[in-house]
Formats: C-alpha cells, sequence, structure tokens
C-alpha cells in the first residue's frame, strides 16, 4: 500500500502559520488532507450552528486555495478512529499531523483514545505547538520568555507542488461531505480572507480609538479588532497578528499607545489557555476548591429571564439579546452578564457556561471557563468584581444606543430613565408606550440586596483556611512568581 501522511485540521482552518501542515507537506510521504465533523464535538451542548457554519465557510475557503494544488482537504463525519481505520485500510498511514488542541473533555478523551489507536498501528502523531501554549508545563517558570520567543520566531512561507498531495478517489468508501454554507446577518462570515479583511481595516483605521472604546459595548462592534472568532477557528494565528502589528509599530505606521494595548493582550489570550491546559478541571469545577461548598440557587425561571434578555436591567438584556443574535459581545459586557448571573442572581456559573459557550462566535474554551470563574469571583487570586449594571450603563453606553438597538420596546424612553426604567411613573409609561409588566419587565432582583449578599458571602471567604491554601497553589502553578495574592491585601 501507498505510504502516505494525513494532516488533520482542526481549530486552526488556516495556511497561513501552520506549522503541522507546513511539516507534513516537508515530509518525504504525500499528504492527505482531511476535516472530520465529529459526532463528539457536533451533538454536544457547546457547539451551535452558527459554529458549524463558520467551520463550513472556513473549509470552502481552503479548498479554494487548493484548488492551485490539485488537492482539497477531504470533508467526512464520522468518529475519528472508524475515518482512520478505513483510511489505513486502503493506504499506509505512516504519519500523523495535526496541531495542538486545547479543548473540552470531549476532545482530550478522543485524543486519549486516537493516540492508543497510532500506537497500536505503528503511526507517528506529530502534535505541533499552537499560538504559544505549551503542553506538559507544571508552573509559569519562563512560560512569559517561551511564549515571546515563540512569537518572534519567523513563519516561514507556505510553497507546495501537486505531488505533494494525494487525493482519494471519487468512489472511496467514505462517503464526503458536500459543503455548504450560508450567510448570517450581523454573524461574522469564517475564513481567513475575511479574517485579513478585518485585521488589516482594524490597523489601517479602526484601532485609533481601540483603547477608548474597548469597554462601550456599542463602540466596541467598530474600533476593536473583531478577529477573535478567527483566532478562536485558527482562520489566523496569533503569532502571524502579533508580528504583523509589531513591525507595523516599527515603522511607525500605526498609533503606538493603541497597538501596545492590543498586542498586550494577544499574551493574556495565551495566558489564559496555558492556564486551561494546565487545569482542565475548571470546565466542571471552580479551580479554587473552597468555593466548591458555596450553595447557590437553582432557578429556572431567572435562569431563562437572563437567557432571553428579560432580566429588567436594559443593558444586561441589550447584552444577552445582541450576544444570542450576533455571536460577539465586547469584554467588559461579557464579564458584567457573567457577574449578574452568579452575584445578583446568585446562580451557579455552571448553569450559564454552556449557554454562553453555545452562543459565543468565538468560544475558545481556554478562555472561557478561566474568565467565566475569575467573574464569578471563584478563583481566589482575583479581584471580587460585583458589577453594577445600572452604573455600567450609564459610564459605557452614555447615549443608550446599545440599548436602544437591542431592547426597542424601551428605545423611546428619554434621559436616565432609559437606564432605570423601573422609575417610571404611570404618566410616564403612557407617555413613552412602554407599561411596565407588560411591555418590559420589572427588575427580577434587587441589586442593592444581592450586592450585600454576594459581597458578604464572597469576601468572608476569603480567610477560609482551604480558599487560602488554594490561592497559593494556583498562584504557585500559574502566575509569575512575584504576583501578590489578593488574599493578602
Amino acid at each position: 500500500m501507498q505510504k502516505i501522511n494525513i494532516f488533520w485540521f482542526k481549530r486552526d482552518l488556516r495556511i497561513i502559520d501552520n506549522v503541522g501542515l507546513y511539516n507534513s507537506v516537508k515530509s518525504k510521504y504525500p499528504t492527505l488532507l482531511l476535516y472530520v465533523f465529529e459526532p463528539v464535538i457536533i451533538n454536544e451542548d457547546h457547539y451551535h450552528n452558527r459554529h458549524d457554519n463558520f467551520v463550513k465557510q472556513s473549509l470552502i475557503e481552503l479548498n479554494n486555495n487548493f484548488d492551485l494544488y490539485k488537492t482539497k482537504i477531504h470533508v467526512f463525519e464520522g468518529e475519528i478512529k472508524s475515518i482512520f481505520t478505513t483510511i489505513n485500510k486502503y493506504y499506509s498511514i505512516v504519519n500523523l499531523y495535526s496541531m495542538q488542541e486545547t479543548g473540552l473533555q470531549h476532545t482530550y478523551l478522543r485524543d486519549i483514545g486516537l493516540k492508543k489507536w497510532c500506537d497500536k498501528n505503528n503511526i507517528v502523531w506529530f502534535e505541533n505547538i499552537n499560538n504559544g501554549v505549551f503542553r506538559g508545563l507544571k508552573n509559569r517558570n519562563k512560560w512569559r520568555e517561551k511564549w515571546a520567543k515563540y512569537m518572534m520566531t519567523k513563519i516561514e512561507p507556505f510553497r507546495a507542488k501537486s505531488s505533494d498531495f494525494i487525493n482519494l478517489p471519487d468512489k472511496f468508501e467514505l462517503k464526503q461531505k458536500i459543503l455548504s454554507s450560508k450567510i448570517i446577518p450581523n454573524v461574522q462570515a469564517g475564513g481567513t480572507k475575511n479574517a485579513l479583511l478585518y485585521f488589516n481595516s482594524f490597523l489601517a483605521d479602526r484601532h485609533k480609538k481601540y483603547q477608548q472604546s474597548i469597554s462601550k459595548p456599542h463602540n466596541s462592534r467598530y474600533h476593536t479588532g473583531r478577529i477573535s472568532p478567527y483566532l478562536a477557528w485558527g482562520n489566523i494565528s496569533i503569532r502571524y497578528v502579533w508580528q504583523i502589528a509589531k513591525k507595523l509599530k516599527q515603522e511607525n505606521k500605526v498609533n503606538k499607545f493603541q497597538i501596545n494595548a492590543f498586542t498586550s493582550r494577544l499574551r493574556w489570550q495565551a495566558h489564559f489557555i496555558q492556564k486551561f491546559e494546565m487545569e482542565s478541571k475548571m470546565q466542571f469545577l471552580s479551580i479554587n476548591r473552597g468555593y466548591h461548598k458555596i450553595i447557590k440557587i437553582k432557578n429556572e425561571k431567572k435562569l431563562n429571564a437572563w437567557k432571553n434578555g428579560k432580566t429588567g436591567y436594559p443593558i444586561v438584556d441589550a447584552s444577552m439579546r445582541c450576544l444570542v443574535q450576533t455571536g460577539f459581545l465586547n469584554f467588559r459586557m461579557r464579564a458584567l452578564i457573567v457577574s449578574f448571573l452568579t452575584h445578583h442572581l446568585w446562580i451557579a456559573w455552571q448553569e450559564g457556561a454552556v449557554f454562553l459557550a453555545k452562543n459565543f462566535l468565538d468560544f475558545e474554551p481556554g478562555i472561557h471557563y478561566p474568565q467565566i470563574q475569575m467573574q464569578a469571583g471563584e478563583t481566589g487570586i482575583n479581584m471580587l468584581r460585583i458589577y453594577n449594571p445600572t452604573k455600567n450603563a450609564i459610564e459605557h453606553d452614555k447615549n443608550a444606543e446599545f440599548i436602544k438597538k437591542w431592547v426597542p420596546e424601551i428605545s423611546n424612553i428619554e434621559g436616565p430613565l432609559i437606564f432605570e426604567p423601573w422609575k417610571m411613573t404611570e404618566i410616564d409609561q403612557k407617555s413613552y408606550d412602554c407599561k411596565l409588566g407588560e411591555d418590559y419587565p420589572y427588575p427580577i432582583v434587587d441589586i442593592k440586596k444581592s450586592y450585600k449578599n454576594a459581597s458578604n458571602i464572597l469576601w468572608s471567604m476569603k480567610n477560609n483556611k482551604l480558599v487560602r491554601s488554594e490561592s497559593k497553589r494556583i498562584l504557585n502553578k500559574h502566575t509569575l512568581s512575584n504576583r501578590k495574592n489578593i488574599m493578602d491585601t
């Protein structure tokens, strides 16, 4: 049988700076390009139709690019070991190449099973480092230096010829999946071409208002990079983004202050994924075991009001509706809706984590779960922040542009009342054609009382023996040696 390599595309749907693809093509055996829609992923609760559509758009674009080499990505639907087993019946798979993936429990268990299958069949699996996240670290000693070195490593241009690839016959035993996608209004489309359009327009002009817009729910849609979905699904690499941004800064072609703020967040991205890579139990449990004993309520009515944007707090409702419809929300509003769920509604973060993951177009497991726990105040090493939704609305949506767009039933309300519609009198309600309890709900919780409750409980835990010992463990494992424990302040 003919000896071949397989390059397995996962969350690295790109050609530029795809080291695994580069290495496979440079090997002495021809490469079969592969992507599999696995039931373990597409039937899992974190996966959404918009993710599926984004992936398909990315694959279609990649196949258009691979036409140049008279090849394509062979796309199948099924269990991964079964797909490989069938291919291995007709070809001798010598090497499997892919990029490392810091995924959820189901992809981790899948990879363990596939590694055993590879070993059994004498197939060498090469997993290349992806985006500066390193497997097998015990602590963060020299991590920052390793990350910086990785970021500065030269990106080798992709060069290939048709003979570097192999195609399965049209009448192969496995039926290939026909790809089709659709444009979803208000949702970013997948593919490297779109990634570069967003990134280049950001560098050309939009970055000039980056820092002052990043916390604004309306302005952030226009003056931030908007490349997070492309990073999450691998249409573009962190290293490519970092190198281009640094190059333009050195050439004085961009605003240095704004670009420095942007590139610093690229390191934060890797920092959080590295944390999840080293302690993936965060998908299910608070990283600090001291918080496991917190008892929170199960309240489906309040949970559904939060999910559907009907809490009675306009900025919360606007944020949830915007997210559900577009898949995008800026960082501060993400933090705010998690705080509202976990602090004001006193519902466990686990109750909302999957819903948010499903709706974030840029869902990245390694950022999602550490961030949710940080905003829920259950790490023991981060400052507790309990967001006041009204205060944040006034500060960051002062003209109520965001609220009026996403909560149209209160868009007629003028002045401060739009931030606190429950203060409307009967006359106000008639004047603005908005009846509380019918057109728009009363607040489902009193945030003065809920703030006091959450603050008292969470701050009282700072002296808990287990919380403190866990905080020290987390600091030693996940942060730089000079990081101060918030529990000591």
